[in-house]
């Protein structure tokens, strides 16, 4: 069963078309990764999904309601049920990891505070950082950042938890272990997760399946062994990481050869 749907999707700026024509199916209970490269249409895909944006035509149906024409308060509703970790964490510099944590539990529901602590620590124990609650982010690492933003988005038990380019910034360890962290919170908390990136390790390790994004359509939707097979060329280029432009290539090779290897030239 679908909990996410997404019809003949458009968005145009000025005029140029973003996203043309969509259609996506996210099951409950899957890991959808949303890949692509540099302007391929990931972020306004990922803004239409969390209803920050309406389409110019076409429609996102989230647990049955449909985002682009629902009232305010149904969309504040399915918003409720959605956890988001944004690239940059977006945590706030003035608050301690615990009142970063518990500031979607004091504006969204009526717990006790000794309930909300107790929830706080719940979460950041969940993602490895039980002793940090009373550090303030500028005294995190990235990684550790990035898991306070996990532990963030965790805090309303969301049905689908969604993530912006999580290893953006990240070293191979440390976003090898944030892949380990989105796959045990899926399967400890049973949550749907969509994770936007381009980061073909990351998307292969934790993904069910791949909806690959190519100047606004999608190249492929599917498996990771269909994905992998796919002749596409456009897909094949993005995963065999070939330059767009040899021509350009070649042209910057010979700039070095001539001018930057030459012996006339002196450091």
């Amino acid at each position: 069963m679908s909990i996410i749907s997404v019809r003949n999707l458009v968005v145009e700026y000025g005029g140029r078309r973003v996203l043309d024509g969509l259609n996506l199916e996210v099951e409950a209970g899957e890991t959808m990764v949303l890949l692509g490269g540099s302007g391929a249409g990931k972020s306004t895909l990922l803004r239409n999904l969390l209803g920050l944006e309406r389409p110019q035509s076409g429609s996102v149906v989230v647990k049955g309601v449909d985002i682009t024409t629902c009232s305010p308060a149904e969309l504040k509703r399915v918003r409720r049920s959605i956890g988001v970790s944004f690239q940059s964490a977006a945590l706030f510099n003035s608050l301690t990891v615990e009142d970063n944590v518990a500031l979607p539990l004091r504006e969204h529901t009526s717990l006790a505070p000794s309930i909300i602590e107790l929830d706080v620590w719940m979460k950041l124990a969940a993602v490895g950082l039980a002793d940090c609650g009373k550090l303030y982010p500028q005294e995190l690492s990235g990684g550790m950042r990035k898991r306070a933003s996990v532990a963030r988005a965790l805090a309303l038990d969301p049905e689908i938890l969604v993530f912006d380019e999580p290893s953006a910034g990240l070293d191979p360890i440390v976003a090898a272990e944030l892949d380990d962290l989105i796959l045990f919170s899926k399967r400890v908390f049973q949550m749907t997760v969509v994770v936007v990136t381009h980061e073909l390790a990351s998307a292969f390790r934790i993904a069910d399946r791949i909806a690959m994004l190519y100047n606004g359509t999608f190249l492929a939707v599917g498996s990771k062994d269909e994905i992998r097979a796919s002749q596409n060329p456009h897909l094949r280029q993005f995963l065999d990481r070939v330059p767009d432009n040899i021509a350009t290539t070649h042209v910057v090779e010979s700039f070095f050869d001539k001018y930057l290897r030459s012996p006339e030239v002196t450091p």
